[in-house]
């Protein structure tokens, strides 16, 4: 007989399996003896009272026994001699579209214009010690693309786009912590995610997949209403049935070649604004209302926020508990900034996107127009912040009281922040519309959380990579562009995705529609 039932169980008891052993019995009004085994289905952490608690949803088995552990991974096909489908980018999106098509018995050519995940470090060491950025390889493009190093937060609230479960047990089957399956917002940490894409990586090597690392799509052969592949920065040419476009949000070339090319693609709105920096001991206290360090069995302490400033949301994203900020730019001359976290969430820093949406209003005040015009402001801001910081990937920085009172801060507070920051004054270098609504909202996060707004409080500019500022259009059935037959444009880089799980479903359902499209042909 399996049961379930749903816990309030303490700090002091979450990790103690014989205690929550005995509160099952006792919730089900059975002996402990009738309980052969037990299995946590969902977690979550309840900080709303002065005393948290963590809730479980638990299926308990009396009297029989139950395999909770089942083997997660997917029925991969071999595709050496296949029908082959193009996969532009290896970021979520383009390995689940991938793995997906094995599934299909088809074959993927992976193309990636970075590296693989572990000689990707170099580039990431290169910007973070050296202001050397290389725009093929750094932490938005490689093996793994910009989830790969930020976090692998993996809460998502596409439940209507695909399957999240499967996702999850993907990730799990290649080496994840089972916890992601269990937690009520999961991560699994940059230091873990790796060796999961790494996994990945095996996983469509094994079955007859290829992928290329530092391998630039430059050019697009078409025939008509189709692609019959793609050329590639050092001569390449790759053939295919079909061609899946998962290169991320910050592909500017890509946008570029579609455009040259008589493609269409559309403006699209984004957010853009700064990365607030706190103590995580500050953050534990507001929101575990503690007054010391907080019980060693509580994660570090987040935070959602957001407020309605001028008939816009001002929000926070990404928000990285016990992580550090990190330099995100592609380019030379730009500067962006992101956050991510270690499995542990270990750091003594909080950080967090506080953005702004910004629209063709925003653009056209700016001077831009044309379907570029926001790609365009958003690099205005970047390139602003390069040259207030000197012309290194040091990032403007500004204490937060400063930033109300417009003066430059005579020091700043320690950082995550690895290259170093500049002082500057943000106000200066947003555009006037969104450092007004940043400022209003942050004096009433403060009013919410105090010292959110305090000397101590660091902004970091800037956070401009929230997400893609073109959409490559496509059909909303067939999900192929509307004038390439064959293409499909995919995940956050095409408009279609925000963060690792939806990207990696968008993923999935591309590969479906691609495969539909390949079988036809046969």
């Amino acid at each position: 007989m399996i049961r379930e039932l749903e816990l309030a169980v303490s700090p002091d008891d979450i990790d103690n399996r014989d205690r929550i052993h005995r509160q099952v019995a006792g919730a089900l009004q059975v002996p402990t003896s009738r309980i052969t085994s037990w299995h946590i289905r969902k977690r979550s952490l309840d900080a709303r009272s002065r005393q948290p608690v963590f809730r479980l949803k638990v299926s308990v088995a009396l009297d029989e026994v139950v395999d909770w552990n089942p083997d997660f991974m997917p029925v991969y096909r071999e595709v050496h001699s296949a029908p082959r489908v193009i996969v532009i980018g290896f970021g979520p999106a383009g390995m689940f579209a991938a793995l997906n098509l094995l599934e299909q018995g088809i074959r993927p050519i992976v193309l990636e214009r970075g590296s693989d995940v572990r000689s990707r470090r170099k580039d990431l060491r290169a910007i973070q010690q050296f202001n050397t950025v290389n725009p093929d390889s750094n932490y938005c493009f490689g093996e793994g693309g910009a989830g790969a190093y930020s976090d692998g937060k993996l809460y998502t609230r596409s439940d209507k786009r695909g399957n999240i479960r499967k996702v999850l047990e993907v990730l799990v089957a290649h080496g994840a912590t089972p916890d992601i399956l269990v937690d009520a917002h999961p991560h699994i940490g940059s230091n873990k995610l790796p060796g999961v894409v790494a996994a990945i990586r095996e996983s469509i090597l094994s079955h007859g997949g290829e992928i290329h690392f530092n391998t630039r799509v430059t050019g697009l052969i078409r025939k008509g209403d189709r692609l019959a592949g793609v050329h590639t920065a050092d001569g390449g040419e790759f053939t295919g049935e079909a061609v899946i476009l998962a290169t991320g949000h910050s592909a500017r070339d890509i946008f570029t070649l579609l455009a040259e090319l008589g493609i269409a693609i559309e403006a699209k709105p984004y957010a853009l604004g700064v990365r607030i920096e706190h103590s995580q001991s500050l953050i534990d206290r507001v929101q575990y209302k503690c007054q010391t360090s907080r019980h060693p069995a509580l994660p570090a302490a987040s935070y959602s926020l957001v407020h309605q400033v001028d008939g816009r949301g001002v929000y926070s994203f990404c928000m990285c508990p016990g992580g550090i900020i990190i330099p995100a730019a592609t380019s030379p001359g730009e500067i962006v900034v992101n956050g991510m976290s270690m499995s542990r969430r270990d750091s003594k820093f909080a950080n967090s996107g506080m953005v702004v949406p910004v629209d063709e209003s925003d653009w056209a005040a700016a001077g831009f127009t044309g379907v570029f015009a926001g790609l365009d402001f958003q690099r205005m801001v970047e390139q602003a912040c390069f040259r207030a910081a000197g012309g290194t990937q040091q990032a403007p920085g500004q204490r937060v009281t400063d930033f109300f009172s417009g003066k430059v801060s005579a020091s700043l507070p320690a950082t995550s922040y690895i290259p170093g920051l500049t002082s500057a004054d943000l106000n200066a270098l947003l555009p006037a519309a969104i450092s007004a609504r940043l400022k209003a909202a942050l004096k009433y996060f403060d009013a919410q959380m105090p010292g959110y707004g305090s000397g101590d409080a660091l902004l970091v500019a800037t956070e401009s990579r929230t997400s893609s500022p073109i959409r490559v259009p496509r059909d909303p059935d067939l999900l192929s562009h509307p004038e390439l037959v064959n293409l499909f444009p995919c995940g956050e880089g095409a408009g279609y995705a925000g963060g690792i799980v939806s990207a990696a479903l968008d993923g999935e359902r591309v590969a479906v529609a691609a495969g539909m499209l390949v079988g036809k042909g046969k």
